[in-house]
């Protein structure tokens, strides 16, 4: 299927189907009328096959009580085998209603009140929330930004897990905001720090089917950085619901590869959840992992060119606005500053250029002048976000 054919069938419009995207501006903006282009979640419907799955599903017409079917596990096992080359054991996998409830559960489980937990910042602002929350103390340290190229300053996270004796890594991979797929050196380097100190770790990669380019830079999970070396300190959570926008079905993974790890795990978890598995949730996730990946890289290719073409306008129109390299996600990062004035950046965007989007402090104190853009959308909206930049600009 061609680009025009896919957006044919799959783009849609969400106002008045009580999106929070659309439907809740007013609410979180206080105008109703900006262009959404804020949290992460897409404008387009789901794969055909996932459809049937939960019609056939919602047909036979009870929703008690369920278990979580072979095939499913068998679908996730062999999705990560094949899309990442992650060889996934069944008795590794438990089951959430969400990446976020499963952080703040980690939180509490794998650290005590007072426990240094670190964060690579800028980051998703619900990594700060995970933390402080739990009466944890916050760690961050700071992304080298080169030209929107972020690296990590190895040395700045060493001192900091020294000086404030961190117990706890939050990685987040692919990188959100900044669009960084993490090399396996770059992986190796910094899980090797944790070894070192004794430091465990949780690995986000809720976007890690979210390859921009697979070939330049395909995503690399945890779980098999240094041939699994690190797993025995590990846990890695996901989900498909930013994969193929099914998020409101509340369906995630937990990923503990070490027994000891996995048995405090389930020793501990019904201190903080008694949820049961959601049955649509699975339905969905097990019939995107079995017949979605052609929808994918569908979806992907229109991310591509969302991308590339707020490059090519800015790149002629505002040459001074830096948009981050975009390796993974589909949440561009872009910094203002050449032409805004930091404090000023929520009222140029909102109140000028009429656009709801994801603002720098939000993930992180230091990144004032930024935004976050969402681009799994459809083509006219990221067009029209970059024509009211560039006119406000001007």
């Amino acid at each position: 299927m061609d680009k025009a054919a896919f957006i044919k069938q799959y783009a849609t419009t969400r106002q008045h189907t009580d999106s929070l995207k659309w439907d809740a501006l007013q609410t979180r903006y206080g105008d109703a009328d900006l262009l959404p282009m804020w949290v992460a979640d897409m404008e387009f419907k789901v794969p055909e096959a996932v459809t049937q799955a939960l019609q056939e599903r919602v047909a036979h017409g009870v929703y008690g009580y369920s278990i979580t079917p072979d095939s499913y596990y068998q679908a996730l096992i062999n999705w990560q085998k094949t899309r990442h080359c992650v060889d996934l054991q069944r008795d590794w996998i438990r089951f959430g209603s969400g990446v976020v409830n499963s952080l703040y559960a980690l939180v509490n489980i794998l650290t005590q009140p007072g426990d240094g937990v670190l964060i690579l910042t800028p980051v998703y602002y619900p990594f700060f929330n995970a933390v402080r929350d739990n009466h944890r103390q916050l760690v961050t340290s700071e992304l080298r930004n080169d030209q929107g190229h972020y690296t990590i300053d190895f040395d700045d996270v060493e001192r900091k897990i020294k000086a404030n004796e961190v117990r706890l890594f939050i990685q987040c991979s692919p990188h959100n905001p900044v669009g960084r797929i993490w090399t396996e050196a770059e992986q190796t380097r910094l899980l090797a720090l944790c070894e070192r100190y004794h430091v465990l770790v949780i690995s986000d990669e809720i976007h890690q089917d979210l390859e921009i380019d697979r070939a330049a830079h395909p995503f690399q999970s945890a779980l098999s950085v240094a041939d699994g070396r690190f797993n025995d300190r590990l846990i890695v959570v996901n989900a498909p619901s930013k994969t193929f926008n099914i998020a409101s079905l509340l369906n995630s993974h937990i990923i503990i590869p070490n027994s000891e790890l996995r048995q405090r795990y389930d020793d501990q978890i019904g201190r903080f959840s008694q949820t049961e598995i959601s049955v649509l949730g699975q339905v969905a996730g097990k019939a995107a992992y079995q017949s979605g990946a052609e929808w994918l890289d569908q979806v992907l290719a229109i991310i591509r060119d969302n991308y590339h073409y707020l490059q090519t306008t800015f790149a002629a129109q505002a040459p001074k606005l830096v948009l981050s390299e975009l390796q993974g996600t589909y949440l561009t990062w872009l910094d203002l500053r050449a032409y805004v004035q930091p404090e000023n950046a929520k009222a140029f965007i909102q109140d000028r250029c009429h656009i709801a989007v994801d603002f720098g402090e939000w993930f992180s104190p230091a990144d004032k002048g930024f935004v976050r853009i969402n681009l799994a959308t459809d083509p006219k909206n990221v067009q029209e976000a970059a024509k009211r930049i560039v006119a406000c600009l001007a």
